[in-house]
């Protein structure tokens, strides 16, 4: 939605760069568009071949390359390249805002001492209203942090064009991250493998001691078997041989009994005699 709104902002000077028919008028074109409101995008602007044509005029070349500034450079690449033209108010403010879009992609860039030092401000003050202005144009969502001095950015409009060989660059960079992908898939395949031959491994030699242990238990139980055998006929033979002492015994007592008994009817005799008497 913002950039179609800043395409239709910039389509009336494209009409006007086909029209101009002088280098003058064309750097002409080149103010107008930068200090006007929603004009953020200018790619197209500068891929019109009158407005490139300034780049072979020593007096307006200037003007070209601050085009080239607006649409993707910074208000450091402004304030570092001599020669340039003076900035009215509203491209002053217009550069600082498209710069702050820049400046917001690394975190590390929104400190307000970082900030100011960057656009050239002198104030937290100065740097809070800037903010404030980008939200309200909807190039940014942010929020101000003054106790930490910090800007914390939510989301950005996509409102800046890609500098000359951005794209070549970027595929580089896209390039040897797909590399690094690659060579980690590579290393968690073979880490993978790794694992699952491990794995099968020690199944295996899970499987090997049970049935070791299976084997062991089998043989314990046929050594019981063995040697319990005896024990099982000895124990009648014992629990007989018990009883039969405990017979002979009996049979004893019993004769013992049977010897002892006739001096016991003597005695009974005599004792009879002697009532009688």
């Amino acid at each position: 939605m913002e950039q179609a709104k800043a395409l239709n902002a910039l389509e009336p000077f494209l009409a006007l760069s086909s029209s101009a028919t002088s280098d003058r008028a064309a750097a002409d074109v080149v103010m107008r568009a930068t200090s006007a409101p929603n004009t953020y995008i200018f790619a197209e602007l500068l891929r019109q071949p009158r407005i490139r044509a300034l780049a072979g005029n020593l007096e307006f070349s200037p003007h070209l390359r601050l085009l080239e500034v607006f649409s993707y450079g910074t208000y450091q690449d402004y304030r570092e390249t001599r020669g340039l033209p003076r900035l009215n108010e509203p491209q002053m403010l217009k550069l600082r805002q498209l710069t702050l879009l820049t400046l917001a992609r690394d975190r590390s860039n929104l400190s307000y001492q970082a900030l100011q030092k960057a656009l050239g401000l002198t104030s937290a003050r100065q740097l809070e209203d800037l903010v404030i202005t980008a939200m309200y144009a909807g190039l940014l969502h942010a929020t101000l942090d003054p106790a930490r001095q910090a800007v914390q950015v939510n989301s950005l409009a996509p409102l800046r064009d890609l500098a000359p060989r951005s794209i070549q660059d970027m595929i580089a960079a896209l390039g040897n991250w797909s590399d690094k992908c690659a060579s980690t898939l590579r290393d968690l395949d073979a880490q993978i493998v790794n694992i699952r031959a491990a794995a099968v491994a020690r199944e295996k030699e899970n499987r090997a001691a049970e049935q070791r242990i299976h084997a062991l238990v089998s043989e314990a139980r046929d050594s019981d078997k063995k040697t319990d055998q005896p024990g099982r006929d000895a124990l009648p033979r014992r629990a007989y041989n018990k009883r039969s002492m405990v017979d002979a015994s009996n049979i004893t007592s019993a004769e013992t009994m049977d010897v002892d008994e006739p001096p016991a009817a003597e005695e009974q005799k005599k004792r009879s005699g002697k009532r009688k008497m």
